[in-house]
């Protein structure tokens, strides 16, 4: 059986190849307009990509002995230098350095799949290789997407990754909604169920995605990766399909305020 962390790293090698070809095809007047993300160009977003790929390889060979665990500094000087680019090279490195990432997650072994743990630099502890890498594919998910988007403003995140996300979301990396979700704006509490999979969305005190049978409050009526991309702020009414709505205690402007996205 494949490890959850292969089938995360799978995915990783997907999500690559699928920005790279998409790059590839981008003219330079497209580099450097709008993307998905409504503050960056698509050469910003590319340059977080790349940028967020050479620091979290320098943390992966930290923890596999490989070279020192970055210090303190490190993160900062590696933006800096990104940001210093010209856009054209902003994408160009971006591809490069994400390569580089994803090769070296493919070059660990099955007992590293299982026993290796993480800490990505800001968490109280190490966590799981899967969930590091999960963490890598949260990005890459909704910053590719970003990307495309510009070129294609009806595109959905791609099927298997989006459901790989959504696993990790309701497992290991639970606790990722209550760095993102603005919950002075829930109202009231609510479980929002999304129609025809197994997870709610739990907005009380905190935001939880889960797999737990918690009485619904409320339906989102949409495919899984539409309610991928309001958690992320990518469910914009340009970027919504027609047949997404919510019932219930909520709305889905609520939701798209909970939820304004990075």
């Amino acid at each position: 059986m494949t490890s959850f962390a292969a089938r995360t790293i799978a995915a990783l090698r997907s999500e690559h190849d699928d920005l790279a070809a998409a790059v590839a095809a981008f003219s330079p007047a497209q580099i450097e307009g709008p993307s998905g993300a409504s503050d960056w160009t698509v050469a910003q977003v590319l340059s977080h990509v790349g940028s967020g790929a050479e620091i979290n390889l320098a943390v992966l060979r930290g923890a596999t002995g490989e070279a020192e665990a970055p210090g303190p500094g490190f993160n900062q000087s590696v933006w800096d230098r990104w940001n210093a680019l010209t856009p054209e090279a902003q994408a160009t490195a971006s591809i490069e350095s994400d390569a580089k990432l994803v090769a070296a997650f493919e070059a660990l072994t099955p007992e590293q799949h299982e026993q290796l743990t993480v800490n990505p630099g800001f968490l109280p502890q190490a966590i799981p290789l899967a969930s590091f890498a999960g963490m890598r594919l949260s990005e890459v998910v909704h910053h590719g997407w970003d990307v495309r988007v510009a070129a294609d403003p009806a595109a959905p995140l791609a099927a298997v990754p989006a459901e790989l996300l959504a696993e990790h979301l309701a497992g290991g990396l639970s606790f990722f909604l209550g760095f993102i979700a603005k919950t002075d704006q829930v109202n009231e509490p609510a479980v929002v169920e999304i129609a025809r999979t197994p997870y709610r969305i739990v907005l009380n005190e905190g935001a939880h995605f889960t797999t737990e049978a918690a009485a619904a409050t409320a339906t989102f009526e949409g495919p899984l990766e539409a309610a991928l991309r309001l958690l992320a702020g990518r469910l914009t009414p340009p970027h919504t399909p027609s047949d997404v709505k919510v019932t219930g205690n909520v709305t889905l402007d609520n939701l798209r305020a909970i939820f304004p996205g990075f």
